[in-house]
């Protein structure tokens, strides 16, 4: 049987690569697409795939929170981080979210090929390049059970900080999230209250700072 893969990036051409690239593996079928972490979280309940290839920073809900969600409702989900980032702080979110895995962009395919097998029989695969650094860090953080990623706010305050700093209004948000406006107001008080931040300019470098969203998106 076929491993069962979704792609979860926001850039077309690294899909349609990693689509190419995949379908030529003997046992191995992509079965949905995503450009960006909430249409993952959707298309997980529907496709129920084996592992998930999960872009870290996409627009919307970025690849960390989106993992979040996913293997809350679907533990035996495998996530693999992928990232044009080395940083600590996005490996260590990724796998305190519950990821499996974390490659860098510009690792060789083959590695890709391993690093799915070896979260299907139930391995962590780090690149090679960060596993040193990584372990070392996220021993600390795990010792000190301190990270940039602690759960300081909610699923959905995140949530709501993402968009905001993404440019949304409020409406927009709303909308997105299928609730009322009055109720994104609250999340967005909660969180600024929570972090001492007074302005929707200060909100938005904190989701840069914790990798919820890029200057890019």
């Amino acid at each position: 049987m076929s491993i069962r893969i979704l792609l979860a990036d926001d850039h077309r051409i690294m899909r349609d690569g990693l689509r190419s690239m995949l379908e030529k593996q003997t046992g191995m079928a992509i079965v949905a697409e995503a450009e960006n972490g909430r249409r993952a979280v959707k298309l997980v309940r529907r496709v129920k795939p084996d592992v998930i290839i999960m872009d870290i920073h996409m627009p919307d809900l970025n690849g960390i929170d989106a993992t979040w969600q996913i293997l809350s409702e679907c533990p035996a989900v495998k996530v693999i981080g992928l990232s044009m980032y080395s940083d600590s702080q996005f490996v260590v979110g990724m796998l305190k979210a519950g990821a499996s895995g974390y490659l860098l962009k510009d690792c060789a395919f083959d590695e890709l090929a391993r690093a799915i097998q070896a979260v299907v029989n139930h391995q962590i695969y780090l690149s090679p390049s960060i596993t040193g650094a990584i372990i070392k860090n996220y021993m600390e953080l795990l010792s000190a059970d301190t990270s940039s990623f602690s759960p300081v706010l909610t699923s959905r305050e995140r949530e709501v900080v993402q968009l905001y700093a993404e440019g949304h209004t409020t409406k927009q948000t709303a909308a997105h999230l299928n609730v009322s406006v009055k109720t994104v107001q609250t999340h967005c008080r909660n969180a600024m209250e929570k972090l001492d931040i007074k302005s929707i300019a200060e909100l938005t470098k904190f989701a840069i700072r914790q990798g919820l969203t890029t200057l890019d998106n």
